[in-house]
């Protein structure tokens, strides 16, 4: 067993897990994670012993009700002429009943056990993958603060020296204009003024 598995089996000690494939939230995390196969065949698994549950409990039911009414068609039809028939023939449809409702009693028990080991494994295969990208993506969140950072600190050098340079211009652009004045400064063409640029 990987060490993660043991993790997340000793996490999940004692926690009601919902159904998986019943649950809004869990397929709302599906939505950014990609099912394995091994997923997706435990999801099909769930789902198909769901249906399964829920046919034999409503089989169940109906069995039940119809025992119950024919138990009192049989209370009824004592003081009737043919009453004996008809307890017979009630009596032969509750002990076939009462053979069904017996031989759904295994499954009633069992497939409760069923999905919740399969609901089990498939919330242990969650926890792995979501575990996988979360530190995945810690690892590129890393890179991605360094990257930041990194840029942040050039930007403070480049802003700096930026406005080391126009200050230097501003310096001798003053003093070029107080030395040779602005006829001078214009004769040698200077693309260069700083009064028209703001220092930032």
């Amino acid at each position: 067993m990987a060490r993660s598995e043991e993790v997340f089996e000793n996490a999940l000690l004692g926690r009601n897990v919902p159904i998986l494939p019943l649950d809004n939230k869990w397929h709302r995390l599906m939505v950014g994670l990609n099912k394995d196969a091994s997923m997706v065949k435990l999801e099909e698994e769930i789902k198909e012993l769901l249906k399964r549950q829920g046919k034999i409990n409503t089989e169940v039911k109906q069995l039940r009700k119809a025992k119950t009414r024919i138990m009192e068609e049989m209370v009824s039809a004592m003081d009737e002429s043919d009453g004996a028939t008809k307890q017979d023939n009630g009596k032969k449809q509750i002990e076939s009943i009462n053979a069904k409702l017996d031989s759904y009693q295994d499954e009633v028990m069992d497939i409760p056990k069923q999905i919740n080991e399969l609901n089990y494994q498939l919330m242990l295969k969650t926890m792995d993958q979501c575990y996988e990208i979360i530190r995945d993506n810690t690892s590129e969140i890393e890179e991605i603060a360094d990257w930041i950072n990194d840029i942040r600190i050039e930007l403070k050098k480049n802003i700096v020296r930026k406005q080391n340079r126009e200050l230097k211009n501003q310096e001798i652009y003053n003093y070029m204009h107080d030395i040779f004045g602005a006829e001078v400064i214009d004769l040698f063409d200077m693309k260069y003024n700083p009064g028209d640029r703001p220092l930032q």
